[in-house]
């Protein structure tokens, strides 16, 4: 039986913003190890995060955020399902940290489902001319299209997107943690993102 001391609990708790007795639950589960316990609770804020999928959220905030000396603005709203998570630190710090993120990486939609259908069929098209230029095989065009394209979700999707201030870890990463930590379904309902002369 590994011993769990305080100040791993601690430092844990500082690394993830999980509960005391969810660190020192991780920590025991994984024998003391500290990446093994991060792991362990990130799967456990995803899978808690999906228990709460089906619930209504009516609350929430919409925030603005404007860079370079006005030259890129963002408006963001972010719902979840109390007013009084609305209101908590963990949630404000969430909503601002998505706009700033928008503003730097100026994704096309939330999830890839946001991204139209013309837009997807131009990318198709774009790839396959240059798997054929390069000399593969018409059979194989498809499959590098549809290789490529999951490549562009992530780049473009908000949430498939590296959360630029952690890039480790996902933009939905960091909502699923948010959520294990507020105890409510949280969603990025909508976004613009303004440049200047665009």
């Amino acid at each position: 039986m590994t011993t769990v001391s305080a100040a791993m609990v601690k430092q844990l708790r500082e690394k993830t913003g999980a509960g005391m007795m969810d660190c020192k639950e991780a920590l025991a589960a994984c024998g003391a190890d500290m990446e093994k316990a991060i792991d362990f609770l990130r799967k456990k804020g995803l899978a808690t995060a999906q228990k709460r999928a089906g619930r209504a959220m009516s609350e929430g905030i919409v925030e603005s955020y404007i860079h370079l000396g006005g030259k890129i603005g963002v408006l963001v709203e972010v719902n979840c399902e109390t007013d009084f998570v609305a209101k908590t630190d963990d949630f404000k710090a969430f909503v601002k940290n998505i706009a700033m993120h928008i503003a730097a990486t100026n994704p096309l939609g939330i999830k890839p489902e946001d991204v139209p259908q013309d837009v997807i069929n131009r990318e198709k098209e774009i790839y396959k001319a240059q798997a054929l230029e390069t000399g593969k095989p018409e059979k194989m065009l498809e499959k590098i299209a549809e290789g490529k394209l999951t490549k562009f979700f992530k780049d473009s999707c908000l949430l498939n997107q590296q959360y630029v201030k952690e890039p480790e870890k996902t933009v939905s990463d960091y909502l699923n943690e948010v959520i294990a930590k507020t105890g409510e379904n949280i969603t990025v309902r909508r976004f613009v993102r303004y440049q200047l002369g665009e």
